[in-house]
């Protein structure tokens, strides 16, 4: 019979009686179902007990609810606390006295302590005792009134709770972890390092995975980790259809969830003869979805087989998400890449050429932060008598602009140093070039015209670093290098001066020239890059490529650089030949009146270290003329070159060619001056002396050069040769 719970309809049914479950009440000992049941039974139904603690006499009573819940018969308690140690461990007690001990020197109203208990089986059961502390008119405790109850199933529910809590964190750390590691990644390659690295698979909670993506209608595996073998070659590049899980996945754009190989292997039965390969648990397979587009799939594997949860299948489907983001924003930062990449080879020299005494090796690497393409360069210009122009720069910025600016810039500055200007006069025309552009934009540089039959390296500097020498033996120098303002700025400041500063190239050395950022990290001063850089070159293999290599790829910046590197080596053989070609180069400055004699002293040393013999006399009387005829009629000063030519098939003899530069465009003319004059004989003695004269010109000037057969005895100078007259009747 149905008990109605409201009032019936006219033919006394209930609708509510089909509806509500029929209430079973528990049978109880000794109490029938009509019967009221007592406080200490209500206790008892809920293991649960009660004691009165006598603190004055020490005594403490139980009811039975409490007796059973210490697992006591009556006649085992005999009303003391003390009748509990068989049932309470030492270490309990300990921790059930130190909570009630708290709470009496606190004057605490009540107290409650979690404690085990040894059952009369030695099973250790959970016990939770709860207190009301009374207290007299003084304020002192005289009595404890409390329940104790068991506690095991409690607590049980207590830990599966912070199981789970503690799966939730595990799995909130896990995406914290994948968000993070994937976030700092750039390229794909990046991508991949972070799921193929150590703990990769193990961030997605699995034992193995792999990862394609699909492209042009194939689908191609680009990285596996955590299989007992490698990917079969042909699965890692495969048609796009539903014969393969990550390929099915893509095309279906839904998740698939298998326990075992086995279920794997029955639902795609191309894999079985790879199943030696495949993990025997569970496996997962998740298509990566971006903005509504597929880029591929993620499978996960397990080593043991289970049935994953529906939260285990959210979280792998949250980290499938995070996963497919990361690869498409990859992609891009990728295809951007190229671009700024192809853009930064067209706006560098498609080769090096080759030099006649020397070996050349660049390398350049771009920044690495999506179209940061940089402005660093460099370049190697022949130029005029077999010397050779070195150029190193880094125009401002780190984008497109910065390398369109480089570009026009490093065409401007080959074109100057092309028709032979001196190094300063490069960097000022490059300047002005740089400052006409009306771009914000600034350029450090070094350029060194270089001269590898002499060793003679004249540099001038714009705000850059200077060069690097490393001799034979592994000494390092940094020269102390002269320099002016960034190209641009100092033309903007009305500063473009740049000084040059002569040295020499020893042969078997090597000269370093670079960009900061093969020296400067961030949050490094960047003199802890140059000495590394030093030790990097003086313990580096001998090979100019080699020792290309090893700098460019192992002291520039790790992945993820800011700043691109230009790095330029000139290394000068140690061929005999070009090393007994001596030369000798001297400035003499427009406002030094004692330059010109020591000009003569050191032509005299020199030429008489060559055994140069009489044409010694005639050599330093020319140069004295030809620098007069500088600083006389020109307003720069004089840059004088002589060097010891070696005899040749055609020429048996040494010769001893002497050149005297200036910044003047006005060509030589020889006067006829009259017996009175105290000017103008100095081309005529010129003419006297040399066995062969003329001009040519010299970037922004010229050179008046003449030349000297040196010979064991005075041979009568050849009447005619009008290649040198004519251009002196110029």
């Amino acid at each position: 019979m149905t008990r109605q719970t409201g009032p019936p309809d006219d033919q006394g049914y209930d609708p509510r009686a089909d509806r509500e479950p029929r209430r079973v009440e528990e049978e109880v000992p000794g109490v029938s179902h009509h019967e009221p049941i007592g406080l200490r039974e209500r206790l008892a139904l809920n293991r649960m007990g009660t004691f009165d603690w006598d603190l004055d006499t020490g005594s403490m009573k139980l009811d039975p609810g409490a007796l059973d819940v210490f697992d006591l018969r009556a006649e085992e308690y005999d009303g003391a606390p003390l009748s509990l140690v068989s049932r309470v461990p030492d270490e309990e007690g300990m921790r059930l006295d130190s909570a009630l001990s708290q709470a009496l020197q606190d004057g605490s109203s009540s107290y409650g302590a979690y404690f085990r208990i040894q059952c009369r089986d030695g099973t250790m059961r959970w016990t939770h005792s709860q207190g009301r502390i009374l207290h007299d008119d003084g304020g002192l405790p005289y009595r404890i009134i409390g329940i104790v109850r068991e506690a095991s199933s409690e607590l049980a529910d207590s830990a599966l709770l912070r199981s789970l809590q503690q799966e939730r964190q595990r799995q909130t750390v896990m995406v914290q972890q994948i968000t993070a590691e994937l976030a700092r990644a750039l390229s794909v390659a990046d991508v991949t390092r972070v799921l193929t690295g150590p703990g990769g698979a193990r961030r997605f909670g699995a034992d193995g995975l792999v990862l394609g993506l699909v492209e042009g209608g194939r689908f191609e595996v680009i990285a596996a980790a955590g299989l007992e073998g490698e990917v079969p070659e042909d699965m890692m590049n495969s048609r796009l259809d539903d014969t393969l899980p990550l390929s099915d996945a893509a095309i279906s754009r839904r998740p698939c969830f298998l326990g075992t190989r086995g279920e794997l292997i029955a639902r795609y039965p191309r894999l079985r003869p790879y199943s030696d390969v495949l993990p025997t648990g569970s496996a997962a397979f998740l298509p990566l979805i971006a903005q509504d587009t597929v880029i591929g799939a993620l499978g996960l594997f397990n080593a043991e087989p289970s049935v994953q949860s529906a939260e285990a299948k959210n979280l792998a489907l949250a980290l499938a998400g995070v996963v497919a983001q990361s690869v498409q924003r990859a992609t891009l930062f990728d295809q951007e890449r190229e671009f700024a990449t192809g853009l930064q080879a067209t706006m560098l020299p498609r080769r090096v050429p080759a030099i006649t005494g020397g070996e050349v090796a660049v390398r350049y690497h771009p920044a690495s932060v999506g179209r940061d393409v940089g402005g660093d360069w460099y370049d190697v210009v022949p130029l005029p008598q077999g010397r050779t122009g070195l150029v190193v720069g880094d125009v401002q910025g780190h984008d497109t602009h910065a390398a369109a600016v480089m570009g026009q810039l490093r065409i401007a500055l080959r074109a100057y140093a092309s028709e032979g200007h001196s190094p300063e006069t490069v960097l000022v025309r490059a300047s002005r070039f740089l400052a006409e552009l009306e771009t914000e934009r600034f350029a450090t540089c070094t350029y060194i015209q270089a001269d590898l039959e002499s060793g003679a390296l004249h540099v001038a500097r714009a705000g850059h670093l200077g060069p690097l020498i490393s001799d034979g033996s592994g000494h390092i120098d940094w020269p102390e290098i002269r320099g002016g303002l960034p190209l641009g700025l100092a033309t903007g400041f009305g500063h473009d001066h740049f000084p040059e500063t002569q040295l020499f190239l020893e042969p078997g050395s090597t000269l370093l020239l670079c960009t900061d950022g093969l020296v400067e990290h961030p949050g490094r001063d960047i003199s802890v890059g140059i000495d590394a850089l030093s030790a990097a070159v003086r313990a580096g293999p001998p090979e100019l490529d080699a020792l290309a290599d090893q700098l460019s790829d192992h002291l520039w910046a790790e992945p993820g650089s800011e700043d691109d590197m230009a790095l330029l080596l000139l290394h000068r053989l140690t061929d005999h030949r070009a090393a007994i070609t001596p030369r000798m180069r001297l400035h003499v400055h427009q406002a030094d009146p004692a330059g010109t004699a020591e000009v003569r002293s050191a032509l005299r040393r020199t030429l008489d270290q060559w055994r140069a013999g009489e044409v010694s006399h005639n050599v330093e009387v020319a140069a004295s003329e030809l620098i007069a005829n500088a600083l006389t009629h020109t307003e720069s000063g004089a840059l004088v070159t002589v060097e010891l030519v070696p005899g040749t098939e055609r020429r048996e003899r040494r010769m001893i060619r002497l050149e005297v530069e200036d910044r003047s465009s006005q060509w030589p003319r020889r006067r006829r001056p009259g017996e009175t004059a105290t000017s103008g004989r100095g081309l005529l003695l010129v003419e006297a002396l040399a066995d062969r004269w003329g001009a040519e010109p010299r970037g922004s000037g010229k050179a008046l050069w003449c030349e000297f057969v040196v010979a064991d005895g005075r041979e009568s100078r050849e009447s005619g040769d009008g290649e040198g007259r004519e251009l002196g009747d110029a």
